[in-house]
């Protein structure tokens, strides 16, 4: 396992020969190591091992049922080619599959007390790096040349609506993420057409969405108040919405929900600052009633009013 560097904190880079050698020497314990802290050590032993505690205010809720944990696995269909972006890897229980698994394994952990535990338990796996640093402050760019890896995380719940912004939009996109988020929100991303929210859309106009396993609330410790839900998102490789239109795109459907009980007519109205009557005939050239609400709308029929927006200029 390395350590990266980053803008944000400098740990000592443990050289790749010296890593290499150290886990060929190693190799035949490879397996049983990971046995001996994954399958006989729950997260609350690991945690009185290393000294430490969960840290509500990072919202730290660590995956402690290994089902749980293939489940993710099998979700991301990781291919032994594969690069993988982990978001908390925690104590590392997800790290250590995906590292079975995958090339290359970027693990990005915010809190620096768990470092050194992370660094202990994935010194038998040279193709994690870890990176101590906020995901969300991070350039993406400097962790990958090209687009196509895979993001497989058990994220906290807080940083949920940032985090898939951050990654969608991303010069070098991932083409698949797989994250554990809360079962309401999952059933939000997931929303067909006329019940979409301006989460379902942030994310729908950029991959397909589908819920794949439901994990309850008892497979974390400590143990939330809510179960969870693992959704998969498949990324198209170009955004349903022209690259170029982006801006007017959010910027509608921002202006849409922000007063979703009033038609489209007066919500775009007010948060556009358009006149009535010129919103609404907008409305009609997209083939949108203007006494509908904003959550009635599909994707393809924002994409209608989107065009019909960018024409006008």
């Amino acid at each position: 396992m390395k350590v990266q560097p980053s803008s944000f904190a400098r740990f000592t880079l443990i050289g790749n020969r010296f890593l290499k050698s150290q886990v060929r020497s190693r190799r035949s314990l490879h397996y049983r190591r990971t046995k001996d802290i994954f399958m006989t050590k729950s997260i609350p032993q690991l945690l009185r091992q290393y000294g430490l505690k969960p840290q509500k205010g990072l919202g730290q809720n660590f995956l402690d049922d290994p089902n749980s944990l293939h489940k993710i696995i099998q979700s991301a269909d990781i291919q032994s080619e594969d690069t993988i972006l982990e978001i908390g890897p925690g104590l590392g229980s997800l790290t250590a599959l995906l590292a079975q698994k995958a090339k290359r394994v970027v693990a990005v952990e915010l809190d620096r007390n768990l470092v050194g535990a992370l660094e202990d338990i994935l010194s038998p796996y040279p193709n994690v790096e870890l990176v101590q640093g906020d995901i969300l402050e991070v350039n993406l760019n400097d962790l990958f040349s090209e687009p196509g890896y895979i993001v497989a995380a058990n994220i906290p719940y807080y940083i949920t609506s940032a985090l898939l912004r951050q990654l969608l939009e991303a010069q070098y996109a991932p083409k698949r993420v797989v994250l554990t988020v809360q079962n309401e929100v999952a059933e939000r991303i997931c929303a067909p057409a006329g019940k979409l929210s301006l989460l379902a859309l942030s994310v729908q106009v950029y991959g397909e969405p589908s819920i794949t396993h439901q994990i309850p609330a008892r497979a974390f410790y400590p143990v939330p108040k809510v179960d969870s839900a693992v959704v998969r998102i498949e990324i198209y490789p170009q955004p349903k919405i022209p690259p170029n239109q982006l801006e007017i795109f959010f910027t509608l459907i921002k202006a849409g929900f922000a007063q979703k009980r009033k038609t489209l007519q007066n919500a775009l109205s007010a948060g556009m600052k358009w006149e009535k009557q010129p919103t609404a005939d907008l409305l009609n050239v997209a083939g949108i009633d203007p006494m509908r609400r904003a959550q009635t709308l599909s994707l393809e029929e924002w994409g209608k009013l989107v065009g019909v927006v960018a024409a006008k200029g």
